[in-house]
C-alpha cells in the first residue's frame, strides 16, 4: 500500500502557486505567497520554492533534490535576500521548521518507503473515503517523530490524515488534507492543515492553482537559480 501510495502518478512536473497562512496560539495570522516548480528525475524529485508576499519574505527561495535512494541524504538549500547569498541546509537540520510554519524541511520531502517500518492497523472512513490506516515507525534511532499514522485513501491513495507522535510516544502534530480532487486526471489536496498541538501553532496551505506537465526546464532546478531569487 504504502509503495503505491508513493509510486501516486502525479505527472513529470508541477507548477503550483499556494498561499500559506501562519495560525498562532492567539489566532493572529501570518499570510504568505510561494510559487513552486518541481520535477521528477526517475525516482528522485526536484523542487524549487520562491515567496512572492509580503516584502519581509519575498525573494526567499528554497531548492532541494530529493532522493528516493533512503541510505543518500537529500540536498537542501535556502536563499535569504537579506543576507544576500545561498545557505546549504545540512543533514542534522531536516528537522528545523520550514519559515516559520509546522512543517520541518523533512515533512516536506518525499520520505522514502524503505526508511520506515510499516504496519497495517485497521480500516476507517473519513470524509467519506474508505481508508487504510497504516503505522510507520522510522528505521533511524534518532528520528524526531517514534512513529507516523497515515491514512491511506483506498480509491486515490492518497494520504488524507498523518499523526506525528513524538520521541515520547505523545501525539505532536496532525496533518489533514482537504477537499481532494482530480486535476488534469491527477488526484491533488487543494488544502493542508497541519495542528502543532505542543505549540498551540497552525499551517493552512492552500492551493490557489497547479497545472501537471508543463515542461519545467532544468535550469530551474539549479543553486545558481536560486541565488537570482527570482524566476526570469
Amino acid at each position: 500500500i504504502m509503495m503505491k501510495a508513493d509510486n501516486r502518478p502525479d505527472g513529470n512536473d508541477r507548477k503550483t502557486v499556494m498561499h500559506m497562512i501562519l495560525i498562532n496560539k492567539r489566532g493572529r495570522k501570518r499570510e504568505r505567497s510561494i510559487l513552486s516548480y518541481s520535477k521528477d528525475y526517475g525516482k528522485d524529485t526536484k523542487t524549487l520554492m520562491y515567496f512572492q508576499k509580503p516584502a519581509d519574505v519575498k525573494g526567499t527561495g528554497f531548492l532541494s533534490w530529493e532522493y528516493d535512494d533512503a541510505s543518500k541524504d537529500d540536498d537542501r538549500w535556502i536563499h535569504l535576500p537579506a543576507l544576500k547569498k545561498v545557505r546549504r541546509i545540512s543533514g542534522s537540520s531536516k528537522n528545523d521548521y520550514f519559515m516559520g510554519s509546522d512543517f520541518t524541511y523533512d515533512d516536506m520531502g518525499d520520505r522514502s518507503v524503505d526508511e520506515d517500518e510499516h504496519t497495517l492497523l485497521k480500516e476507517e472512513t473519513i470524509d467519506q473515503r474508505p481508508c487504510w490506516v497504516i503505522r510507520s515507525v522510522p528505521k533511524e534511532k534518532n528520528a524526531m517523530y517514534s512513529r507516523v499514522i497515515h491514512w491511506i485513501g483506498k480509491e486515490s491513495y492518497y494520504s488524507i490524515k498523518a499523526e506525528y507522535y513524538d520521541r515520547s510516544g505523545n501525539l505532536m502534530k496532525v496533518l489533514n488534507l482537504k477537499d481532494l480532487r482530480k486535476q488534469d486526471g491527477f488526484w491533488t489536496a487543494f488544502k493542508w492543515i497541519m495542528e502543532h498541538l505542543k505549540r498551540k501553532h497552525k499551517t493552512v496551505l492552500e492551493l490557489k492553482s497547479i497545472e501537471y506537465d508543463r515542461g519545467a526546464k532544468d535550469s530551474l532546478f539549479r543553486v545558481t537559480t536560486l541565488e537570482r531569487g527570482r524566476i526570469k
